[in-house]
């Protein structure tokens, strides 16, 4: 807790352009937290580098990063925004819990099997380990709450054991977090193959709608959405398809899954597709306006930034200060 409010982390990796499964499961739902709680949103710099990056690409991603926070309705007034490399706490703690983090708690990481197979040729020690620095980032700020979206459960959990585990040893030093995931933020799946999540890495960019793409590209990629062969707008086996698309309405208009097939009775696929695009697009044009107005001022952005790590460090101080007397180390 800090100044008499609860914590809230949560990140965002500013490796390549964002979907809508990132705003719908994630940054949307970020704004509802800053009255009641002291939060905290970073964009995880240091996380990307565990897949190989175009620094130029890296660092432009990181200020388009940081925009998005604030179109999306995040004021850096009310929430820390910042960017993790700028906070050298993060990457102590991570070294620190890496030293408190079982080699088979990592192997197990499905998260790591998975970006393993992808980057047959990368297989470094940041990419098996930074579910630890993960845990860094939260605990650094003694939160209580991490919004996380269903496929990051695993490594909240991973960050609690290392926290209870340090505690045990040394006293109480970290809250140990708890997960939220609102009632709201679905698990958007790819619209090529709606199997998997939908990924912003997606050799398939006709399956991946990402927050920034145009309104003719999102219909377009909405309408070649894959379905089955029926015609009946309503989830069950086999309609994997109208199921995700049925949530990407759902979130986008607040309409149940029974209004839903009501008001497509009759009407076929293709209606329903496109009007899963217009609501897309039409929920993301607020966000894109306001991006496109930010991009335009870096000084502003920079300054965001700077205010941003100044007021995390100083929280992370406390943390790792309490951390470095307990492990004794000498500080002069």
């Amino acid at each position: 807790m800090l100044n008499g409010k609860k914590v809230v982390f949560s990140g965002v990796q500013p490796s390549g352009n964002l979907t809508i499964g990132n705003y719908l499961g994630a940054i949307r739902n970020f704004g509802a937290f800053s009255e009641e709680y002291r939060c905290f949103y970073c964009v995880v710099d240091m996380h990307a580098i565990t897949v190989r990056q175009v620094p130029a690409d890296l660092r432009r991603r990181t200020y388009e990063t940081l925009a998005l926070y604030m179109a999306a309705g995040l004021d850096p007034a009310k929430n820390t925004l910042f960017v993790q490399s700028q906070v050298a706490a993060h990457a102590e703690l991570g070294w620190i819990l890496d030293c408190f983090t079982m080699f088979g708690e990592l192997s197990r990481m499905t998260q790591f099997k998975d970006k393993s197979a992808k980057n047959a040729d990368n297989i470094n020690a940041g990419l098996f380990t930074y579910p630890t620095l993960m845990a860094a980032d939260i605990l650094l700020y003694q939160t209580e709450l991490v919004p996380v979206g269903v496929d990051q459960k695993q490594h909240l959990e991973l960050a609690r054991d290392i926290a209870n585990r340090f505690n045990g040893l040394y006293s109480d030093t970290f809250v140990v977090p708890e997960g939220y995931i609102p009632q709201n933020a679905m698990k958007i799946m790819s619209l090529g193959d709606p199997g998997v999540k939908m990924s912003k890495s997606d050799s398939n960019q006709n399956a991946v709608v990402y927050i920034l793409d145009s309104k003719d590209d999102i219909l377009r990629k909405f309408r070649r959405a894959v379905t089955d062969s029926g015609c009946e707008v309503c989830r069950g086996e086999g309609k994997d398809g109208i199921g995700n698309l049925m949530t990407i309405y759902s979130c986008f208009t607040g309409k149940s899954d029974e209004e839903i097939t009501r008001e497509f009775s009759g009407r076929g696929y293709g209606d329903f597709k496109t009007a899963v695009g217009e609501a897309c697009a039409d929920g993301l044009a607020g966000v894109r306006e306001e991006y496109a107005r930010l991009m335009q001022d870096k000084g502003y952005l920079e300054e965001v930034m700077r205010t941003g790590a100044a007021s995390a460090s100083a929280a992370a101080q406390r943390t790792l200060g309490k951390v470095r007397r307990k492990l004794g180390f000498v500080t002069l």
